[in-house]
This record gives structure tokens, sequence and C-alpha cells, in this order.
């Protein structure tokens, strides 16, 4: 018994926002220095009335177009970006998509290492007998919490929206899962307000940060040099730990895929791991960082330019917001 991907699809909101937008915006900023180190040229970003169920809805009508829908027997959806506080937006979905009503579905709130739970939470339903096609969709709207003087935030994230099929097969795919929490960061990325603790704030205090950058309590906070300590500290280990675990050699990984956070951190972090380029999978130029996006639109991407009947081995790690990370391994037979 185990579990395979069947197939992966993504959108973007169709408003696109360019480095030469934002360069309007912020004269001061030298943005051709920024996507030279960063990576990223575009986002995209929701309109007002847009949500990330909106998108989602979308991400799943494309990858209904080529897969059934009449045997999905569960719904995970990741997001931090929900419809409301309740119901469950995965209920909501599966109205949308007309899917059986003798189904489960649930929310995770998870950022930038959510794909990976997911994959792990979709394995643990098929391998115990209680799914067998299970629909893992990931949706965000990270531009609806930016202030919009927060120069550095704007820069980086972008909306999106993918859906993966994951379907019970006779050989098993995925390998073993590793995860690790630290708590005691959870404030490093952070929308303060709106929630039980701290409710929003009708005139909330403009606060600066690192270089120009403007943000109120009500909106989204990123520390991005503790982010960066984060990662550097924990996420190579970590990435050792995951190959240890799965018995393989970092030479009989095909590709390693990291949540893509900034070229500059994984760039680093390859160098830090001894990485060759052509083994490393780094691509924001036209997405930017799309949270728990990432690593799916990744995955969709570098499976795109795979041989027929050539099968690849494949690093997953993703890491951020909580602060949380997972890895694991899986193998992918097919363009998805």
């Amino acid at each position: 018994m185990g579990s395979v991907i069947k197939g992966i699809e993504y959108v973007y909101p169709e408003r696109k926002v360019t480095n030469k937008e934002l360069a309007i915006e912020f004269p001061d900023y030298d943005f051709s220095k920024f996507e030279d180190k960063v990576g990223v040229k575009n986002r995209y970003w929701v309109k007002e009335n847009e949500t990330a169920l909106d998108l989602a809805k979308k991400a799943c009508d494309k990858l209904f177009e080529k897969h059934s829908k009449e045997n999905v027997d569960y719904i995970l959806y990741c997001t931090q970006s929900p419809e409301y506080f309740l119901p469950t937006t995965a209920c909501i979905l599966q109205d949308y998509l007309k899917i059986n009503k003798n189904i489960g579905a649930l929310d995770f709130n998870l950022g930038c290492s959510g794909f990976v739970y997911g994959m792990s939470l979709a394995k643990g339903l098929i391998n115990s007998g209680q799914a067998k096609n299970v629909l893992l969709v990931t949706a965000e709207t990270y531009s609806k919490y930016m202030h919009p003087k927060d120069r550095s935030n704007r820069a980086i994230f972008g909306d999106a929206a993918a859906a993966t099929l994951i379907a019970y097969d006779g050989i098993e795919y995925f390998g073993e899962f590793l995860f690790g929490t630290d708590g005691s960061g959870y404030d490093k990325l952070i929308v303060k307000n709106g929630c039980s603790r701290n409710p929003f704030e009708t005139d909330a205090k403009e606060i600066n940060y690192g270089t120009n950058n403007i943000y109120t309590d009500n909106h989204l906070y990123m520390n991005g040099p503790e982010v960066f300590n984060f990662t550097n500290e924990v996420i190579p280990n970590f990435t050792k730990e995951v190959l240890e675990k799965n018995k393989i050699e970092f030479e009989k990984v095909n590709q390693f895929i990291f949540h893509q956070a900034n070229a500059f951190m994984l760039n680093f972090m390859r160098k830090r791991l001894k990485i060759e380029t052509n083994k490393f999978f780094i691509d924001l130029e036209d997405g930017g960082n799309t949270v728990s996006c990432t690593i799916p639109i990744a995955l969709k991407k570098y499976t795109s330019t795979m041989e027929e009947n050539k099968s690849a081995t494949i690093a997953l790690v993703g890491f951020g917001v909580g602060l949380s990370w997972a890895g694991g391994i899986v193998t992918i037979n097919s363009k998805l």
C-alpha cells in the first residue's frame, strides 16, 4: 500500500505587479539589485474582492480538467488566508466542486512548510485505509495582510493556489517525513491583530522597521534577519537528517526542492550543503514567494522538464512561519 502524486495544477491571480511598478511607489530603492539578489521580477496579487478560495477553485478546476474528481474522498486545505473564521473553507470547496458528501474535509493553518505537512497527512490517510484519493490544496493571499508602505514584503510575496491529487497505489512513492517546530519564534513572522488575542485596531499605530519599511499590528510583519538566521541554523542539518531517515545519499537525489523563500537564502543553503546548481531548484522570477504554494509550483515546473518514462527522486524541504519546518522524499515517474 502506498501513495503517489497523480497531478498538480496551480494558478496566479490576474493582477501582475512588476518591479518597475513597485519602483514607482518606492523610488529610493534599487529594484534592479533586488531582482539580482532575491530573484523576483513579478508577483501576482488578488483584487480587493478576490480571496484565496477563489484561487483554490480555479486551481481545482484546472486539475480536474485532466483528472477525475469522482473518487476524491478527502480534502486537505492548507491556508493562512481562510474565507471565514468559521466554517472550514474545505467544506465550502467541497460544495463548489460538487464532490460526494461522504468525504472528509479539513483546513490546517501552516505557511511555508504546509505542502510537505499536507503530503504527510495524505500519506497517513491513505496508508491507514481512511482515504484513497486526497485533494491537497494550498492557497494564500498574503497581499491582503501587507501594509501599502511595506516595501520589503510587497517585493517578496505573491498570491497563488495549487491543487494536488494524491492517490492510493500498490507501490509507495512517498518516503519518510521529518518535522520541526519552534514556537518561541512565533512573532518572527506574524499578523498580530484581528483574531482572539488582539482585536483589529481601527487606528493602529504605524511602526518603522528595517530600511524604511512601515507596518502596523494589523498587517504582516516579518523579521527578515531572524528568519534568515533560523533557516541557516536549522535547515542544512535538517536536510541531512531527512536523507539519513530515508537511507539515501545526496548524490542519489535527482533534485532538491526547498520552499522558494528568496534566491539569496536558497543559494546560501545550497552552498552550505555543497549541492550542484543543476540539482537545486530556484525559480522565483515570475510569482515570488507564494508561501505554501511554492513547493507544489516548483514540483510542477521541474517535472515538466522530465523525460518520458524516467523517474526522479526529489527531496522536499519547507520552512518558515511558526516557526515550522518539514521535509521528505518523493519519487515522481512522469510529468505532473
